[in-house]
């Protein structure tokens, strides 16, 4: 009998994501910084004219990424269209990474035509397959930036749910931490007590921030007994006072620091040009907003726990984006689905996040021994 290499169990039990809470969450966390500083831009361009707006222009101009450029693009800032927003692990805590993995991911649907912006966060543990390597790799999907930067992050999230994704945004740590000195710090009250990099934290004391505090408040993960989704709700209770800070007139005479804070933060394959006409012609988007999220099971693949995803939650997933989209729904027939397939034996209803999933390989159908899962 062939010896499984991906057979180990973790000594500890994992909880699986559905388990610890049940209720939707989105990480809003890149897309709401996002949000906050294009809504800025627009006010100093009405605010300041033609100064601001070359300041705008070339602090956005530093974070354009050409080699995943769109060929032949025709934006014209009121088609709908997909963005894949990532917040990345780099910049901060003396993380001096190139690229760093992609611990947030968000599907951003803009559409025009029925003023609605959607959100779909995918998981950073989601078992996917690496879109762009030599050979067959499975990995978590967060590791797809760091090997293969932003185009193989777009083309892999776009196989898993069968969506076009040509746009991208990434952010990293840092720049969240300075774009909160940029609005003056922001307001909190933690729904727990707990000490992170130096900073502690009271049950229900309200308290005010400045960027390295609220970014230790946002990242505690470990000792937060709902595990992930806490620290999801940390972050969005620090993008929510993001945003009030964002429209007051002090955070307009600090626009030169926050600008400064995008154009070494921020990567994109958006040009400067296409980032006004979304200002523009996409602001009422903003006012009907919903959000979902990619639900998955715990499973063990190997020595690392994972979230897989089965091919119900694709399907469903891959027709509310699309929808989003105004495209039509097709079946989801990927590298995902075929391992699951393969997986008769997986239990998707036990709950327990200690189940091994198996990986083969698609040409020999045979148990995949490549590469260590990240």
């Amino acid at each position: 009998m062939r010896k499984n290499i991906m057979d180990n169990k973790p000594k500890e039990p994992v909880l699986s994501r559905v388990e610890l809470n049940k209720e939707k969450h989105s990480k809003k966390k890149p897309i709401r910084i996002i949000i906050a500083v294009v809504l800025v831009l627009v006010l100093g361009l009405g605010a300041y004219a033609g100064s601001v707006y070359f300041k705008a222009k070339n602090a956005f101009d530093k974070t354009y990424d050409p080699k995943n450029a769109v060929k032949q693009d025709s934006f014209s800032g009121k088609e709908p269209f997909n963005i894949l927003l990532l917040g990345t692990d780099t910049g901060a805590f003396g993380r001096k990474e190139v690229r760093g993995n992609s611990d947030t991911m968000i599907i951003v649907t803009v559409n025009p035509a029925k003023k609605k912006l959607s959100l779909m966060s995918i998981p950073r543990d989601t078992m996917a397959r690496m879109i762009g390597t030599e050979s067959f790799s499975v990995h978590k999907i967060n590791a797809a930036y760091n090997i293969g930067g932003a185009k193989m992050a777009m083309q892999t999230t776009s196989k898993v749910l069968n969506v076009p994704i040509k746009y991208y945004i990434s952010m990293n740590m840092g720049g969240m931490r300075k774009i909160v000195d940029g609005v003056g710090g922001v307001t909190v009250t933690p729904p727990l007590t707990f000490t992170y990099d130096g900073y502690t934290f009271t049950k229900g004391k309200k308290v005010h921030l400045n960027g390295s505090q609220a970014l230790a408040y946002s990242r505690m993960r470990y000792d937060d007994p709902k595990g992930d989704y806490g620290r999801q709700l940390r972050q969005r209770e620090v993008i929510m006072s993001v945003l009030e800070h964002a429209m007051s007139f002090s955070t307009l005479k600090n626009l030169d620091s926050i600008l400064g804070s995008v154009s070494t933060s921020l990567r994109t394959n958006l040009t400067f040009d296409s980032m006004v006409k979304i200002s523009k012609n996409y602001r009422k988007c903003t006012q009907n907003m919903s959000s979902d999220y990619l639900h998955g099971v715990g499973a063990m693949i190997g020595d690392a726990s994972y979230q897989v995803m089965s091919d119900k939650e694709l399907q469903r997933t891959s027709n509310i984006v699309r929808n989003d989209l105004g495209l039509d729904s097709m079946n989801i027939d990927n590298n995902e689905t075929y391992q699951n397939s393969m997986n008769s034996q997986f239990d998707w209803t036990s709950g327990d996040s200690n189940q091994v999933y198996y990986v083969y390989d698609p040409y020999t159908d045979e148990l995949w021994n490549g590469d260590r899962a990240y």
